[in-house]
């Protein structure tokens, strides 16, 4: 008997990706009207409904990351408690939850960083997205991803050369993600540590170079960087 995989924001970048992917297993997306992350009761009507062995969480408030400071109720509902739901919803029913937050979560000072690190988020986005981790954390047949990864092509026009990342983009993780449903605990997900800038121009020649030493706006992290050798071990790569 087939898996069935329950994926939730299915309607975002990477959401559409997934649904676009050849598998072997059984796949429901259904869009927030249909699942509303907000509403505990909406969550357990739809997994009675579709009895999935497997939820993979991608629905919450991701950008503008600003967003996170104007809006922050929302914030709040969708990151925070909206992934609380979720949680407990796999819980009642011993459902693999997979977790998708972001490498923001760690302190972003000096890189390489793995997964039993310190954290300490540096922008409100960054703290919902830890936010949930609390609740996730609480339920052990679960893996938490922290992402680095971004659309393809690179969407802005200029990219920071002073700020490193560990950036993969979400066509890459989408073809490994499958390969992690047994995992649990806690994973980085990323590729090559480089600055923004020399990921971008890539695929984008003309992007311009710019500096987050020189924006004293922008509440972003120097160095988030992760160490994937974890993921490497599991993925079998050398």
């Amino acid at each position: 008997m087939k898996k069935r995989i329950l994926v939730t924001g299915s309607t975002g970048r990477f959401g559409s990706i997934l649904k676009g992917l050849k598998t072997n297993y059984e796949m429901f997306f259904p869009d927030k009207t249909t699942l509303d992350i907000t509403n505990f009761r909406s969550i357990q009507k739809y997994i009675k409904l579709k009895k999935p062995n497997i939820l993979i969480h991608l629905a919450g408030l991701s950008r503008p990351m600003n967003i996170h400071d104007r809006q922050i109720q929302k914030s709040i509902d969708l990151n925070i408690i909206g992934t609380s739901n979720i949680t407990k919803a796999c819980a009642e029913k011993n459902i693999k939850l997979i977790y998708f937050s972001t490498n923001y979560v760690y302190p972003g000072t000096r890189g390489n960083y793995v997964e039993s690190d310190s954290l300490l988020p540096v922008n409100n986005y960054a703290w919902s997205k830890l936010g949930g981790e609390c609740a996730v954390q609480l339920y052990k047949n679960s893996l938490i991803l922290r992402l680095c990864m971004t659309e393809k092509p690179f969407v802005h026009k200029a990219a920071f050369y002073d700020v490193k990342n560990s950036f993969m983009y979400h066509e890459e993780v989408a073809k490994i993600l499958l390969k992690l449903l047994n995992a649990k605990g806690i994973l980085n997900v990323g590729g090559k540590t480089q600055s923004i800038y020399n990921f971008a121009k890539i695929e984008n020649p003309k992007v311009k170079k710019i500096f987050l030493t020189k924006n004293k706006k922008i509440k972003m992290p120097i160095n988030s960087s992760i160490n994937i050798d974890k993921l490497k071990r599991i993925l079998k790569i050398k």
